[in-house]
């Protein structure tokens, strides 16, 4: 649940506090990205946003930027139909940004794999567990591996089956990074037909191996061009509970509003006070 790199004992607490808070929270898994995706975490600032009477312009597009020529900085946007929107600040996740932009970037890559199987990596008398395993490196050079195990009453999978995820940092390709060790927990579909194995591992039904851009590390002063008032938020990192990206958006609101409160509490609705109309 930590970094294998950087984790201290208090680190270690804080992973296993927060992983017993998150229990039951989304149902019977603690972690949300496997059911929803990480766009819940976007969601949840925006409906935080909206209790203290933020504003939405849905499905417009922005098209470019408005920069003032003497200050430099951006004044506003120009959306998909031409409407243009003022604006203080502007904040963009950094996928959005055209390649003249990120043209200096260098980024890291994530490695990942779904997979289906038969049975539990976890051999119990229960076939409904949540199986979280950490593979050391299996040879020099490269990175331990992250494997989340998903049953089917996480709503994710259907019944007699599981759904994997194995995540770790790139060193090469995502099926060259991964498929070492579907190897050493799975037996392959087609290897268990011809009964060339025992069926004491799970059985591997289906794979799939992608890779993901990592910008979680790019600074500031890595993009060309960017406006005094235009801040990036990165995308995805491989980390299990996106603290990364909560602290981020907390960096980004304190610099911007220094002297407000990062992510108050809601008001009590009994609290609202309603402007009469008229």
């Amino acid at each position: 649940m930590t970094s294998e790199s950087s984790c201290t004992t208090l680190d270690g607490l804080q992973a296993t506090k927060t992983f017993l808070q998150c229990l039951g929270r989304f149902g019977n898994t603690p972690f949300i990205f496997p059911l929803y995706g990480h766009g819940e975490i976007p969601q949840c600032f925006c409906r935080m946003c909206a209790v203290f009477g933020g504003v939405y312009c849905l499905r417009h597009k922005v098209q470019c930027l408005v920069v003032d020529k003497d200050s430099g900085r951006c004044k506003g946007i120009i959306d998909a139909f031409g409407q243009r929107i003022s604006a203080n600040y502007f904040i963009v996740e950094d996928s959005y940004l055209p390649k003249e932009t990120c043209s200096n970037v260098q980024y890291k890559q994530i490695s990942r794999a779904v997979l289906i199987t038969d049975q539990s990596i976890l051999k119990t008398d229960s076939d409904q567990q949540i199986s979280i395993l950490v593979v050391p490196p299996l040879e020099p050079g490269t990175t331990s591996v992250r494997v989340m195990e998903l049953c089917s009453s996480t709503m994710t999978c259907m019944k007699d089956s599981y759904l994997v995820h194995l995540t770790c940092s790139s060193s090469k390709t995502a099926r060259e990074d991964l498929e070492p060790v579907v190897k050493q927990l799975f037996i392959p579909e087609a290897e268990a037909e011809a009964g060339k194995d025992e069926l004491r591992k799970p059985r591997l039904l289906w794979a799939l191996y992608f890779n993901m851009r990592d910008s979680s590390g790019v600074s500031r002063s890595s993009y060309c061009g960017l406006p005094s008032n235009v801040y990036i938020c990165s995308g995805p990192d491989w980390g299990l509970g996106s603290e990364h990206a909560v602290k981020q958006a907390e960096t980004l609101f304190q610099e911007i509003f220094p002297s407000e409160e990062f992510c108050p509490p809601p008001p009590n609705p009994e609290d609202i006070i309603f402007e009469a109309e008229g």
